[in-house]
């Protein structure tokens, strides 16, 4: 039972957390060839093995719009990080309130 759970978990994924601006692209529509990508920031990222998901936001024409994502699920083609993110929380959702210069977070450098 756990060997079958074991191949199921995505392991091509790169390693990403809550301040990272990420590209997720997922196949959508009737034949799943065509693929859709949503842009943002990752807000949080919560459960474990197959129930792990985690949310993106972004600002699209003014409005925010949030969207969870199922980490392990088939639909997902791929998740690249854009840009590193230096915070010290695990869950952004204060970034709900801040929009514009307001919501920037700062980049982490590596050395």
């Amino acid at each position: 039972m756990i060997e079958m759970i074991d191949k199921q978990l995505r392991k091509d994924m790169q390693d990403f957390k809550p301040g990272d601006d990420v590209r997720v692209n997922m196949r959508s529509g009737e034949d799943k060839k065509r693929i859709q990508s949503f842009e943002g920031l990752v807000i949080g990222i919560k459960g474990e093995g197959l129930n792990k998901t985690f949310t993106v936001r972004k600002y699209s024409f003014g409005v925010g719009v949030e969207k969870v994502f199922s980490l392990h699920s088939p639909l997902i083609d791929s998740v690249e990080i854009l840009k590193r993110g230096k915070v010290r929380r695990a869950k952004l959702y204060y970034m709900r309130k801040r929009y514009g210069k307001a919501a920037r977070i700062k980049e982490k450098r590596e050395y």
